[in-house]
């Protein structure tokens, strides 16, 4: 009874995953793509408009930390100043 689930549930989700189609997007009928922008030779492709940027999609920087360190002087680590009341 488990089995037959199991392999409903993965039947389902194989059907589903070849939902997607792999035609290249076009603006709506009527609609039309972004205006160019200033500074650019031509209007981007949609593949360039739904690219992230660098900015929007930064490189994660994953090394690890191998040896421990004493922490340094602070200097900017100062104590509350006292208030005269």
């Amino acid at each position: 009874m488990r089995t037959r689930t199991l392999a409903g549930l993965c039947m389902v989700a194989l059907a589903l995953t070849a939902c997607g189609g792999r035609q290249p997007l076009k603006p709506v009928q009527g609609q039309s793509l972004p205006a160019v922008p200033t500074g650019a030779a031509t209007a981007p492709t949609s593949t360039e408009l739904l690219t992230p940027s660098i900015q929007a999609r930064p490189e994660r920087n994953v090394e690890l930390l191998t040896q421990s360190r004493q922490r340094g002087d602070d200097p900017f680590d100062l104590p509350p100043e006292a208030r005269p009341q």
